[in-house]
């Protein structure tokens, strides 16, 4: 930067001008090669995935649906005694 004062004006704007096209231009190629090396990782993490089998997928499938039943049956009889209670509380009848 030191020569740059021996420049005219002229020069300068140029060699300004030059900078900003090479940094545009490096900007410009840098998200192609970080899409592919994206792509490019990403295939690489799939292939270190552990996929379960379809006996533990089906077994899991099992456990989830049973504890799906067992909390709708515990929110159920929540629900129906904390109806019970606030009809015994307002003085309603309790039968439906």
């Amino acid at each position: 930067m030191a020569n740059d004062k021996s420049l005219t004006k002229e020069e300068l704007k140029a060699k300004k001008a030059n900078e900003k096209k090479s940094r545009m231009a490096a900007a410009a190629k840098k998200p192609r090669k970080s899409i592919v090396k994206y792509f490019k990782d990403t295939k690489s993490e799939f292939k270190k995935v552990v996929w379960p089998s379809k006996k533990t997928v089906f077994n899991n499938t099992v456990v989830v649906l049973i504890m799906l039943i067992v909390s709708g049956i515990f929110v159920w009889g929540i629900d129906t005694l904390f109806i019970t209670l606030i009809r015994l509380a307002l003085g309603m009848s309790v039968s439906a």
